[in-house]
């Protein structure tokens, strides 16, 4: 539960869970502060082969063993995504490639693919979507049918990241997006293989909330990282968000988006964090963990807000949320 001053100002999370037996209760109270930070921790972010063009070395703006996750866009040579995993190895960095199964062409290429991330870039963590596009380009049209050939176990992969839609998905209905997530449960157990949920990015924590209770109830085991979007403006915002296909949450910036003065304003993910965090600290239970960070507005900025939140680095606001401190 949440404890709010006179003024209804939060304060801290009060959470209750069990110790030692059924019976034994312990009560933890959290400064609200301290779990917003302790939310922060272990996040990682994003890039794309052409943004890592643009920077000369991660090394310079992130900190050692950061993981970055590398895309693999629609109509690319997936030796793009391989070159930027080295690329990240080479300055310090966990690198996570993405395999797009839709841009897949065959077994052997997806054998090829993962033998030069293992080999070359030293990759034992791969993300595993679908893809942004409608008709496949070769034998795969989803995930499962990635890890169902058994090439990432076999080039030494161990730990799997598989996406998650909490605002449901344009391309699958919610009953497939139900049974593809309690295969990849299965598939998990069955394996003995490190599976985990990568989320795409939302701007509200209520409908991310509500659909981990949802796929929690429906016996989802594996953790989630939560997709947020770094500091941007709400044009840009606006703009990935029409590109995604953002659910219900996209009002917020869309109403927002409606002032024409306003579109120039750098939006940050503060109000979305403070409600994530607040329920990660109120129920024990929760698979919510992590923070994966989308630098719409630019990979730097969101290294550095994303590090002063890990930080504690930000103070509160009366009304809710945080400001990170202008160092």
């Amino acid at each position: 539960m949440a404890i709010r001053n006179d003024n209804n100002e939060l304060l801290a999370v009060l959470s209750v869970r069990p110790v030692g037996g059924p019976l034994c209760l312990e009560i933890v109270m959290t400064d609200l502060k301290d779990a917003i930070a302790a939310a922060g921790q272990h996040w990682s972010i994003e890039v794309t082969p052409p943004g890592a063009t643009k920077i000369d070395s991660f090394a310079e703006i992130l900190a050692p063993d950061t993981t970055v996750n590398v895309t693999f866009l629609p109509g690319t040579d997936p030796m793009d995504t391989v070159d930027v995993a080295v690329r990240l190895r080479d300055d310090g960095m966990n690198p996570v490639p993405h395999i797009a199964a839709r841009s897949v062409q065959s077994r052997d290429q997806l054998g090829s693919i993962v033998k030069e991330m293992a080999s070359r870039a030293n990759v034992d963590e791969v993300l595993v979507i679908g893809g942004g596009v409608d008709n496949p380009v070769g034998d795969f049209a989803s995930s499962m049918e990635i890890l169902e050939t058994g090439v990432l176990q076999e080039n030494g992969i161990s730990r799997i990241g598989v996406s998650g839609h909490p605002e449901g998905s344009p391309d699958i209905n919610d009953d497939q997006l139900a049974e593809a997530l309690e295969w990849k449960n299965d598939f998990a157990r069955r394996e003995g293989l490190e599976l985990y949920i990568e989320t795409q990015f939302c701007f509200e924590a209520d409908p991310v909330i509500a659909w981990e209770n949802r796929i929690r109830a429906r016996g989802n085991d594996l953790p989630i990282r939560i997709g947020i979007p770094g500091p941007a403006t709400i044009k840009t915002l606006l703009r990935f968000a029409q590109i995604s296909g953002i659910g219900p949450s996209m009002r917020m910036i869309t109403k927002q988006a409606r002032n024409v003065t306003r579109l120039l304003t750098v939006q940050s993910p503060h109000t979305l964090i403070t409600g994530l965090a607040e329920a990660m600290a109120n129920d024990p239970e929760s698979r919510l963990s992590h923070f994966h960070y989308y630098p719409f507005g630019g990979f730097a900025r969101t290294e550095k807000w994303a590090t002063a939140v890990a930080a504690g680095d930000f103070d509160l606001l009366p009304k809710g949320g945080f400001s990170v401190k202008e160092n």
